[in-house]
């Protein structure tokens, strides 16, 4: 069995720490590097409901998305959520490293596991990394459709391809306008919308969507009437666990480690039930 640091190691083949944004946390934020490693599983969120279900599978090392200490801390006292899943993890002897903005950015990274679900084929990154030759890294995608879908019809195959959230899809623009290309960014996305208009795509499809700006790059249709695509931000970027653990799996199987790689299916979006408005066609505001 591979100890903690050769596996590492791997996982930083794939996702480099240094190309994280300088604002991220990612790397090794609990584990022994002389601890062996067997089984591993792979989640967005390091919150409590995760680390427990890595306790009951026996796992060695969890890899999340998200930080755990995104800000920094003073404490890991076990009177804070987050200190209790530090303490969690050091009782049960599992290891936690984070592939954040490294795994943004990757080749293949979190876009191109979105692409993936939505049966889009890349084209290129939409925010291209200007440090790689071969210009296939950097932020989100410009994909294309194998035909063109109506942005409804292409609604509700994101709907049905992302895992299921309270939140579903939201849709901004018109919805019979047809879409040949899509931009897609897994996670918030809304800081990206100079890039999705000098991409000239039909369609955005991201998460975390604000009005204020959602609404003014809408209003500019002087630049592109594109619809915007707004879902759950932990959908968007849950594929990625999928295709990190299918990496995890060729480098185990290169390497003869033998690994047990899981995905975690728990649905860690914060958002658990939604209402729908009593009408789909909105008539305007109450008096």
């Amino acid at each position: 069995m591979p100890r903690l640091s050769e596996v590492i190691a791997a996982l930083e083949t794939l996702w480099p720490a240094e190309r994280a944004e300088s604002w991220d946390a990612v790397g090794t934020i609990v584990g022994d590097p002389d601890q062996e490693v067997t089984r591993v599983l792979f989640a967005v969120d390091p919150v409590q409901e995760i680390v427990d279900e890595a306790v009951k599978l026996g796992a060695d090392l969890l890899v999340t998305h998200h930080p755990l200490y995104l800000r920094g801390t003073t404490t890991v006292a076990a009177t804070h959520f987050k200190g209790r899943v530090v303490h969690t993890l050091i009782k049960n002897d599992i290891a936690l490293h984070v592939a954040h903005t490294n795994a943004d950015t990757a080749d293949p990274g979190v876009s191109d596991a979105l692409a993936g679900a939505l049966d889009l084929r890349v084209t290129g990154p939409l925010v291209p990394d200007p440090a790689d030759p071969e210009g296939r890294r950097g932020l989100g995608r410009v994909c294309a459709l194998d035909h063109p879908l109506t942005v409804r019809e292409f609604a509700a195959r994101a709907a049905e391809r992302l895992p299921a959230t309270a939140q579903g899809i939201r849709v901004a623009g018109d919805p019979e306008a047809l879409v040949r290309t899509v931009a897609v960014s897994g996670g918030s996305g809304d800081s990206l919308f100079d890039h999705v208009r000098a991409a000239g795509v039909d369609a955005f499809l991201t998460a975390d969507l604000r009005h204020h700006p959602a609404a003014e790059f809408l209003a500019d249709r002087a630049h592109s009437p594109l619809a915007l695509l707004d879902a759950a931000h932990w959908a968007t970027e849950w594929p990625w666990c999928e295709l990190a653990a299918s990496q995890l799996d060729e480098i185990s199987d290169r390497h003869g480690w033998d690994l047990r790689v899981h995905v975690s299916k728990t649905v860690t979006d914060p958002w658990t039930a939604h209402a729908a408005s009593a009408t789909s066609d909105p008539l305007g505001a109450p008096n």
